[in-house]
């Protein structure tokens, strides 16, 4: 059992800082500095195509996470632990639940942005910023997968918390301590 556990535990990790680091990255680096390509439009086919490219390993990173999450959480009663514990194994279900649906939204509108020209080429100046030229639509999409994308970093960097704020817990209390080798 201390062997799934510990693999289980590590896919969870790997998870999140895989969904954490690449959206971070893409934030930071990628939209920041979209502004050396010289063609607006190119400027919108970099993004959408990295984007794009990049959801499904945000999703499959997402989803090994919660999935290491889930099983062993739902064999918590929640009499076994304290309130405080409880109140921490609560916070990280309803992160993951935002995350998930934050997640799944921005996928949608990421899509939708892309479809607003051929090939996604949509006229941006950089990441974050529609251009003069940015179609209205295509504007108020580039705006939306922004602040689902910032909601999500920061959703993805509570659960990142939470898991450590429950991993000191787990040396406090002995009946927590095994238990917690069935949660990552």
């Amino acid at each position: 059992m201390a062997k799934l556990s510990g693999a289980a535990w590590t896919a969870h990790n790997l998870g999140l800082a895989a969904c954490f680091g690449g959206q971070l990255f893409g934030k930071l680096a990628l939209n920041a500095n979209l502004d050396v390509v010289g063609d607006e439009e190119d400027r919108g086919k970099l993004l959408n195509t990295a984007w794009n490219g990049y959801n499904l390993i945000n999703a499959a990173s997402f989803a090994t996470a919660a999935a290491t999450w889930f099983p062993g959480r739902l064999g918590l009663s929640g009499k076994e632990i304290d309130q405080q514990t409880r109140n921490l194994v609560l916070a990280k279900d309803v992160l993951f639940a935002v995350g998930g649906l934050a997640g799944l939204a921005s996928v949608i509108q990421g899509r939708a942005l892309a479809d607003q020209a051929p090939g996604g080429a949509v006229p941006i100046a950089d990441g974050t910023t529609p251009s003069s030229r940015t179609p209205e639509k295509a504007a108020a999409l580039l705006r939306s997968v922004n602040l689902l994308g910032n909601a999500n970093i920061a959703v993805i960097g509570g659960i990142i918390g939470v898991t450590s704020l429950l991993a000191m817990k787990s040396s406090e209390s002995t009946t927590f301590s095994g238990i917690s080798r069935l949660l990552p």
